[in-house]
């Protein structure tokens, strides 16, 4: 067996997909997503795509780079993935040691990573120093049985309505302004700053996976209040991307209206499997997931390690 890590090229994009697929069978992963994050990447986040090659056959990758945003210097990211059928033969290894030394070289002091709540992955994660920090809740909807709650739209509170992301194609500012806002406000372990505009439409609002037919706006009186944002695969596969209120307007359902809208639009667009993640403390969310019907899928969790005292 011959096993080498090297960067990514743009023909390993198919079998970098079907590697995290395999991992992560929730994730809106296809080829075209793989390629636009290795290449949409901002320079300062000193991104980098790893391949585990073996026997000439692609069988895993880590995606690594630096938190710049973070008002903390020094934190790091480094996710790995390894194709189920290719698990113990050293390809996470080869992996993990290649991005830490990267991640070393470029002044890392802490390294982030996600991983399943499986023993082989919390084994292989414990092993080489990483401990456990936050968990992550993955729900699963089947769009094809789900009760969803109806859409009674002559029963929506006065000034309200339902738009979707499409109608703010000419200007979508006023999505960024409730995005930040919302994501400032999401529990984690690693603050990052107000991200810019320019950057905000080059990393959100053109990522591919993005349906802005599906992703429903809960607007009140003219003003965005609430959002969910839709990715799906085109292959019936659709994914939360964040689901949010602004401050000013929580406490009115506004979110749990705009989700109830995407859902009915993937199903009538011909989405199969909805899937959400949400943070383990985010108990709001987690409660209108349970709402809906969702039904836990898997857990991951956030592990970190300390590569310099």
């Amino acid at each position: 067996m011959t096993m080498i890590v090297r960067d990514f090229r743009t023909a390993d994009a198919e079998a970098v997909a079907a590697a995290r697929r395999s991992a992560f069978p929730y994730l809106v992963t296809t080829p075209r997503t793989v390629v636009w994050e290795a290449e949409s990447a901002p320079a300062e986040r000193q991104y980098r795509l790893l391949v585990a090659e073996d026997d000439g056959r692609v069988v895993g990758s880590s995606e690594i780079g630096i938190f710049y945003d973070s008002d903390q210097p020094g934190l790091a990211f480094a996710n790995t993935t390894v194709s189920g059928d290719a698990l113990g033969r050293g390809a996470g290894s080869a992996l993990v040691t290649a991005a830490e030394e990267y991640l070393a070289g470029r002044g890392a002091a802490q390294v982030f990573a996600w991983t399943l709540d499986a023993p082989h992955a919390v084994t292989f994660a414990e092993r080489r120093g990483y401990r456990r920090s936050r968990s992550s809740r993955i729900g699963r909807l089947d769009l094809t049985t789900a009760a969803l709650p109806p859409l009674d739209r002559g029963a929506f509170p006065d000034g309200v309505e339902l738009r979707t992301a499409a109608d703010f194609a000419d200007d979508p500012r006023p999505l960024y302004e409730a995005d930040v806002e919302c994501t400032e406000d999401e529990p984690g372990d690693v603050d990052a700053g107000r991200l810019p505009y320019a950057q905000w439409l080059a990393l959100t609002w053109e990522h591919p996976a993005l349906d802005r037919e599906l992703t429903s706006v809960a607007v009140v009186d003219g003003a965005v209040a609430a959002y969910s944002v839709a990715h799906t695969d085109g292959h019936g596969r659709y994914w939360s991307g964040m689901t949010g209120t602004r401050r000013a307007f929580r406490g009115r359902g506004l979110a749990k209206l705009a989700k109830n809208d995407s859902l009915h639009r993937a199903r009538a667009a011909g989405c199969r499997m909805a899937f959400t993640g949400n943070d383990g403390d985010n108990g709001p969310m987690l409660a209108i997931n349970k709402w809906f019907g969702y039904e836990p899928a898997a857990v991951e969790w956030r592990y970190v390690r300390e590569l310099a005292a």
